[in-house]
């Protein structure tokens, strides 16, 4: 597909969290205001979902296969699909309800690297308008539960990445329009050095972002309609136009890692904004990199 073909037209109100489950050649989704998780099995089409009590912001696979670590408004859970058991794991924000946690993926290290924002989800999924001095916070969460602060004082936490070699990760502030870079100790999961690495670009505010196997990153843009293909310098290499406006974060899968799945949100505008909400996919010419893994056991 030589342009982003929406797959699952699922009318999410802020679809997020798309990972790539290699093992069972699916895509797990959530949509944060309508507290679910989606699964697209891409064999045979078929689309489950599960219905949460609070907004779903994040998935993580885990290095045990029947296990998800999942990243609640309120708490971090484990959960196993198959038989829809949810366990409570880790609760990083302390500041709730006024703040929510956020986007969140494993680090190569194998901890939980979760951010979170002012919470403008209403108990209903409703949405609710914030403003205020910035919430949001940077947390590691390890394999025993417990959590510790990285970094404060940021609007929305959005995107967790890791370059091919493990020793840059990248993070953003939506409301900043920035993204950051971090010395990465792949032996230890210990951030240093931040830095500026992308910021004030004009098509809308950086959402979540995927690296691929060249080491640029693919950084959505929420109100912007694309994806942002960024080099390691920290330049556009290519702009991934969208048919619809508000694009919320990516991941690559299918076989070869060439699928860009890409999730959308509802309230923008584009030539196909009937859309908004859909799971998106487009064949890239260049591979992504496997999802990191949760690890209990090290």
């Amino acid at each position: 597909m030589s342009e982003p073909q929406c797959i699952v037209p699922a009318g999410d109100r802020c679809g997020e969290g798309v990972v790539w489950h290699a093992a069972e050649r699916a895509v797990y989704w959530t949509d944060i205001n309508r507290f679910l998780i989606h699964r697209l099995d891409t064999e045979s089409g078929s689309i489950r979902s599960w219905f949460f009590d609070e907004p779903v912001t994040a998935i993580g696979i885990t290095d045990r296969a029947d296990t998800f670590i999942i990243a609640l408004g309120s708490k971090v859970i484990l959960w196993q699909p198959a038989k829809d058991a949810r366990a409570d794991f880790a609760r990083p924000e302390a500041n709730t309800p006024a703040a929510r946690l956020n986007d969140g993926r494993p680090d190569p290290f194998g901890d939980l690297i979760v951010g979170s924002m002012f919470n403008n989800v209403a108990p209903d999924g409703s949405s609710v308008d914030i403003s205020g001095p910035p919430l949001g916070v940077l947390y590691r969460v390890r394999a025993d539960g417990s959590t510790e602060t990285i970094k404060r004082d940021i609007g929305i936490t959005n995107t967790m990445a890791w370059d091919l070699k493990r020793g840059r990760f990248y993070t953003a502030d939506t409301l900043k329009n920035e993204i950051w870079a971090f010395d990465y100790d792949a032996a230890t999961g210990a951030l240093s050095g931040e830095r500026d690495h992308f910021a004030g670009f004009d098509r809308g505010s950086p959402d979540g972002s995927q690296i691929d196997a060249e080491g640029h990153l693919w950084n959505a843009r929420y109100g912007g309609g694309c994806v942002v293909r960024i080099s390691p310098e920290g330049t556009v290499s290519n702009v991934l136009d969208m048919p619809v406006g508000n694009i919320t974060n990516c991941t690559f899968g299918g076989d070869d890692l060439k699928t860009l799945y890409i999730t959308t949100a509802q309230g923008g505008s584009g030539p196909l904004e009937r859309l908004a909400g859909g799971l998106f996919a487009y064949r890239s010419d260049v591979p992504g990199v496997a999802e990191t893994v949760f690890r209990f056991d090290r």
